[in-house]
């Protein structure tokens, strides 16, 4: 059992999320199927894995383990959202998410990625030069940076970014706090803004998410009502997970190469190293961190019985350290070391679509930072994290461009 320290599993968030790693190390070793049963609220207790094997099995099996009912530890969560009738496709089963997940795949092969390469590299530059004196890097460079490529996937003019940048960041702030005013509001904005743009794509297609989607029949019409609400959701659910995870996994990457700097070094003296250091980047920032399902049967694990029916919380950034995976040293940044496995973009049907324009933004993000800064510190002490229980994410991460 747990020792006294560890016992009663919280969900982290804001400055608890600057070391969750203690905790997560002895729920593997102790108690990898750990029951958690809120005293507010006993009914809505919920299971936390934290292995790798554990919760790769557990992502494998959407028989088992459903998303259809939400990805949160919260019971009835898409009631509390208004999406029961048309989950966005995070929140789908196979054979429902096979389906849709074909079609908008097209956009993200690596091949179609790489087309991004010249765009993002300029972005990049740019935003570099505004840091030659310091500041807030996050701020500068690795918040802007994704909502550039999300807004280019889903085919926002060049002169509605400023507009799209604010839905943005409302939107994720209205992901940790439901009763947001400002996020709702940017919400029914957005929603506006991308019923017009399917309404102009069907006419002006461009090569863009939305008008690949529009192009084959979904929204075609204002009367194919539930055609225009699934293109909605997906533009939301580009907005929501496809920003804040690559700021995280970006602004976690400089602070991992701040408090190692001989491995700093070695990366800016062959740049080639960077393109495998990016994986191990993303094992240990793993941005996402932890994700739940819904059990549609009892299962046992470990010879721990999880009823039908109860949350089942898959804690990516805790088996993505797991020593039986990555071996004794799986807590510490090694670039040479090429993991395999890592759950940092999810696993199995759910496996994330844009992992590769992240993997992209964080290559061009390192080559160019450490060609430009290649002495550059961060304050480590003065970092800070943005709110919400599933997404570890620096808002602000001081940057020096020398030491």
């Amino acid at each position: 059992m747990l020792t006294q320290k560890y016992h009663g599993f919280r969900l982290c968030t804001g400055a608890t999320w600057a070391a969750p790693w203690s905790l997560y190390s002895a729920l593997r070793e102790h108690d990898p199927v750990h029951r958690v049963v809120p005293e507010d609220r006993p009914e809505n207790d919920y299971w936390v894995l934290t292995r790798h094997a554990h919760v790769v099995a557990a992502a494998r099996d959407t028989a088992t383990f459903s998303s259809r009912d939400g990805l949160t530890v919260e019971y009835g969560e898409l009631e509390q959202i208004g999406l029961t009738a048309n989950p966005p496709l995070v929140m789908q089963d196979p054979p429902q998410h096979t389906e849709f997940r074909t079609l908008v795949a097209r956009g993200f092969t690596p091949r179609r990625v790489e087309t991004l390469e010249p765009m993002v590299r300029a972005f990049v530059r740019e935003r570099l030069d505004l840091l030659a004196d310091g500041g807030d890097i996050v701020e500068t460079l690795f918040k802007p940076l994704p909502s550039m490529v999300v807004a280019h996937y889903l085919g926002v003019p060049e002169q509605d970014r400023d507009r799209f940048d604010g839905w943005t960041d409302a939107v994720v702030a209205g992901g940790v706090d439901r009763t947001n005013e400002q996020a709702e509001a940017a919400s029914t904005d957005m929603v506006g803004y991308f019923a017009e743009l399917i309404r102009r794509r069907r006419t002006e297609p461009g090569d863009d998410t939305v008008s690949l989607l529009v192009q084959a029949g979904l929204g075609a019409t204002d009367e194919d009502v539930t055609g225009l609400v699934q293109v909605l959701a997906y533009a939301w659910t580009m907005v929501a997970g496809g920003n804040d995870t690559t700021t995280g996994l970006l602004g976690g990457a400089v602070q991992l190469l701040h408090l190692n700097p001989a491995q700093r070094d070695a990366l800016t003296a062959d740049p080639a190293l960077i393109r495998p250091a990016i994986e191990e980047f993303a094992r240990l920032t793993s941005p996402v961190q932890g994700l739940a399902r819904t059990t549609t049967r009892e299962v046992e694990i470990e010879g721990v019985t999880i009823p039908a029916g109860r949350k089942v919380l898959l804690v990516y950034g805790s088996a993505n350290r797991d020593e039986r995976v990555f071996g004794p040293d799986a807590a510490d940044l090694d670039i040479t070391r090429n993991p395999q496995h890592i759950l940092t973009f999810g696993h199995g049907p759910h496996h994330c679509l844009g992992a590769a324009a992240a993997r992209l933004q964080a290559r061009v993000a390192m080559e160019e930072l450490l060609a430009r800064y290649p002495r550059f510190t961060v304050d480590i002490d003065a970092v800070e994290y943005a709110e919400g229980p599933y997404v570890r994410r620096p808002t602000r991460v001081p940057f020096r461009s020398a030491a």
